[in-house]
This record gives C-alpha cells, structure tokens and sequence, in this order.
C-alpha cells in the first residue's frame, strides 16, 4: 500500500508537474511517510510507480490541498486514512508532519508536533524512561513509544481500548514493528481493567502517555494511580505525560497529577519539563 500526504505530494507538484506534462521524466518519492525514496515516472496523466500504481494529477492535488490527512493508495483508488470508532464515537486518523505521523482522535493530535516531531517527542519520553526489563506502555496510539522501549531491549505489554485506532496504526508506514517486533505484546481493551488485572510487582516501569484529560479522565484518577504502583516492582518508576511545565495549563495538571501519585505511594516525583511529564518512583 502507498502512503502519501501533501508533504510528498506539493514539492512534487511545484517542481515537476508542469515539465512533467510538457516532457514527462523521473523522480524520487517516498511512499511511505518519508521512510524511504523509490523511484517514479511522470506523465501527463501523473505519477507512475515501479509496481505500476499510478496517482493522477487531480489525486495529487487533493493531497497537496489537505494538510492533516494521509492517504491511500491501492489499486489506482485514493482514500483518506481515517477510520470512525463505534466505541467512542470519534473519527481517528492519521496526520502528517515532516517526519512520523500523529494520530487525531476527535481532532486533538496525541502526540507534541509543536517545535518538534511524534518521533523526537517519543525519543524524550524514552530517554526519561530508560525502559528495562518489563514495561507496560498504557496507552498504544501508533505504538512508537513501544517500538522505541522495545528497540532499547524491554520487553513491552502495549494496551490500546479503541480498534479504531489499531486500524489505523496498520495502515501507518511508522507503526509497522509494532505488529512484527518479537518483544512487543499488544492487548486491545481498557487500560483500568487490565491493570486491575495484573499481579502486583509484575512491571520494572510504566510508561504512561494518556489522552487529554477531556478524553480519558479515569487515566488521571487516584485509583488508578494506586493500580500502578501495586503492579511495579518495588524501586520501580513510571514516567507520566502530562504537557508542557512550563504553561499555566499544564503546571496545573502536573500539580494535581503530583498529588494523586504521592497519595498513591510513589516516593519521589521529579519534574521533566524536556519531556513534558513527570518521573515518579515506587
């Protein structure tokens, strides 16, 4: 399947459509997000890949004219990757950046992409985390915090409640070692309920990035909280997303958040402000 967004698309069409039309010739493409270049053909009725797909002019146009989409292409049809969830009633799809993906549920985006990009705001999460040995990741998204901890050697349990949103990860370029990488299990259902469900001390660290507090307020809770620190291993840590520290906004939700984690047992609670969240030890 070829992926494409207006960040492939409108260099292309600035640069070669009209030569394309008048003389036709070759370029270099991602079809995959920017992951890598395959080459192509030019013509006056559009773009030809190596496997013989084929994007028309007008396809590509509407590409370029949608900057929070990513598409599809199969089989000479293009469709938007979004897909609407009966569980939460929300459309989930994918938006491009200049590197990886974000995924929009209900139009906020789940990742920072302000300054940055869904991969270095990962790798920040991560270096916070320094993930070891067992580690539940607690809300999946598009999976790259799992992909990262894994690739760093943990053996990672990722939980996501909405297949709407798996749907979508299957179709995003950037996801891909979710569903291939032997140290990545993925569990589909609510994040509560499968906590309540673990063992104690059966985690070495958390990693846990939940939606806004609009969308997922339970994953805020003290009880929840509770949950957490009843399945780490004693000196375990968890690093919590909670936005930028720097904000009034934000500051207010990391206080609350700072509470509701001593309430609930962790010992230590350390600011990241580079990483928008908050690290907290068992």
């Amino acid at each position: 399947m070829i992926v494409l967004s207006h960040v492939q698309i409108t260099p292309l069409l600035r640069s070669f459509q009209k030569s394309a039309q008048e003389h036709g010739g070759g370029v270099s493409l991602s079809t995959d997000l920017g992951l890598t270049q395959v080459p192509a053909s030019l013509s006056p009725e559009g773009v030809v890949f190596a496997d013989g797909e084929r994007l028309t002019w007008a396809d590509a146009e509407a590409i370029a004219d949608d900057e929070v989409a990513c598409f599809a292409l199969e089989d000479g049809r293009l469709r938007k990757i979004q897909v609407f969830s009966p569980v939460t009633n929300r459309n989930c799809s994918l938006m491009p950046t200049t590197g990886a993906p974000t995924l929009l549920i209900a139009g906020f985006p789940m990742h920072r992409i302000k300054d940055t990009d869904p991969q270095r705001d990962t790798m920040e999460k991560i270096k916070s985390m320094r993930p070891t040995g067992r580690m539940l990741d607690t809300s999946m998204g598009l999976g790259y915090t799992a992909i990262q901890a894994a690739r760093a050697g943990a053996r990672v349990t990722t939980i996501e409640l909405d297949p709407a949103v798996v749907e979508v990860a299957e179709q995003n370029p950037w996801s891909r070692e979710l569903f291939t990488h032997q140290q990545i299990e993925r569990v589909v259902g609510d994040s509560f309920d499968y906590v309540e469900s673990c063992a104690d001390g059966v985690f070495n660290c958390i990693l846990h990035d939940p939606p806004t507090m609009q969308l997922a307020g339970d994953l805020y809770s003290g009880a929840y909280y509770h949950e957490l620190a009843r399945i780490l291993t004693p000196q375990g840590r968890l690093f919590h997303y909670v936005g930028d520290l720097k904000s009034q906004f934000g500051a207010r939700i990391a206080r609350g958040v700072a509470e509701r984690l001593k309430a609930a047992g962790f010992k230590r609670i350390v600011p990241v402000p580079q990483a928008f969240g908050i690290s907290a030890f068992k």
